[in-house]
């Protein structure tokens, strides 16, 4: 009789588990909108969530200690005149956020260190160049000021912030509605999937598509990719029969998948989430309860199942904190914000260990707060590796902060490097209608008038 032999993995044991009510963010009234965004973005300050408004689009900034009931009259981002579809903090600095909307603009915030004390109405920098309603936005992972936003237009915009300026536009390659766009680790490949069923590899500077592959799931749904590993590309999706995929593919050689395997017959979208530290992809459902994650590693099948979190409550979007604001010394791996019809939720992601001292295997050094390139100089061609940070000097901090508590007493720790990030690179600009740029966008008369010297 043989014996099923269980494969080797520091991750096998890998639990998912919520926190104490009172560690909750309560009585948030979170958007209706039927969008499969995530509908929060967090950082080792902030939550932020899109919440129902009237009159115009919202969305909520906290900071993370700020937590029990919210009050009815706690301040809002209300810039929009049309409902907010996508938010995303900035990786280089944590009290700047950009804001896509219904209104077909872009518009990036400052947030104070405390939160508001009143309503934000003007941003800092208001983009306009799509036709049509903003519904992804994503910075670059290691060039400062530069993001990258897809519109119902078809088309994709990368903004030199700092400016005003859209410096590239892809309009000619998507011939429908783009479900998702992505950077790679390095910002040097855009990945973006599309309603035609193709996946696409973009060289961001020239617009043009590097790789692409057709009918990678063949459900009418909308697919959601990113990459992982070594280049290779994770998408989900659904088969002819609407059951959900998640399936692993080689740009290089895109012929077929190095796996396919199919999951349920739920038919809320897979929103991926992916680990590079780690190796681990988490697949969110919008209108799940649950949360699936996966190890992709180099090896038949590729994509290996290793735990599913499971809860009474549905998910209406999730957002995922970097990995600088974990809690290291707890072998916390992860932590999920998770957004109910009235309040936020986090879920913390544990390996089971004794020892509560810093455990090198599961925290490699990570990307850091700190930018490598200019957006002025990426966009001439150099490109910015990564700047990594070790995780072992976050287990030293003594910084007040509110404990995180699941069952056993945690405390969530500040990261160092986000007090030395300069708290307003960006000048107040209002970019509106005005001379049009090679590019395709428009800016307001005097262009880049007094802002830094770093984006001339």
């Amino acid at each position: 009789m043989s014996r099923k032999v269980v494969r080797a993995s520091k991750f096998r044991h890998v639990y998912g588990q919520a926190v104490k009510a009172d560690q909750c963010y309560d009585d948030i009234r979170i958007s209706q909108m039927t969008w499969d965004s995530n509908f929060c973005s967090v950082n080792p300050k902030f939550v932020a969530m899109i919440v129902d408004a009237s009159g115009g689009g919202a969305f909520l900034v906290l900071p993370l200690s700020k937590t029990g009931r919210i009050d009815m009259s706690q301040p809002t981002v209300c810039g929009h005149t049309g409902p907010v579809l996508d938010i995303e903090f900035c990786p280089h600095n944590d009290n700047i956020i950009a804001s896509g909307s219904e209104d077909c603009s872009v518009m990036i915030w400052e947030i104070p260190d405390g939160g508001l004390v009143s309503p934000l109405k003007d941003p800092v920098v208001k983009l306009e160049g799509h036709s049509k309603r903003v519904g992804i936005l994503s910075w670059h992972p290691t060039a400062h000021n530069v993001l990258m936003s897809a519109g119902c237009d078809n088309v994709v915009i990368l903004w030199n912030v700092a400016c005003g300026e859209a410096v590239v536009r892809i309009d000619s390659v998507h011939p429908d509605l783009i479900y998702s766009a992505c950077w790679n680790r390095d910002g040097s490949q855009i990945l973006t999937s599309c309603k035609d069923k193709t996946l696409r590899v973009l060289d961001p500077r020239k617009g043009t598509v590097l790789y692409e592959r057709e009918k990678t799931h063949e459900g009418s749904r909308p697919v959601k990719a990113v990459f992982v590993s070594d280049g290779k590309i994770l998408s989900t999706g659904f088969s002819r029969m609407s059951e959900r995929q998640v399936a692993l593919w080689d740009p290089k050689s895109f012929g077929e998948p190095l796996t396919l395997q199919e999951l349920d017959t739920s038919s809320g979208v897979l929103l991926p989430f992916f680990d590079p530290d780690t190796g681990i992809v988490y697949l969110c459902g919008k209108g799940d309860s649950s949360i699936r994650y996966f190890e992709v590693t180099d090896e038949a099948p590729y994509v290996h199942y290793l735990s599913m979190y499971s809860s009474k409550e549905s998910q209406k979007g999730m957002g995922y904190m970097p990995k600088r604001g974990l809690e290291v010394n707890k072998c916390e791996i992860a932590r999920f914000y998770k957004l109910h019809e009235r309040k936020c939720e986090p879920i913390v992601m544990t390996v089971p260990r004794k020892s509560d001292l810093f455990q090198e295997d599961l925290y490699p050094d990570t990307m850091g707060p700190e930018p490598s390139v200019e957006a002025a100089e990426w966009f001439e061609g150099k490109e910015g590796k990564p700047v990594l940070i070790s995780l072992k000097d976050v287990n030293h901090l003594h910084l007040s902060c509110s404990p995180l508590s699941v069952h056993l007493s945690t405390s969530l720790p500040l990261f160092p490097h986000s007090v030395s990030v300069p708290l307003s690179p960006f000048l107040p600009l209002s970019v509106s209608g005005g001379a049009r740029l090679a590019g395709g966008g428009e800016y307001s008369e005097g262009g880049c008038r007094g802002v830094d010297q770093a984006c001339l």
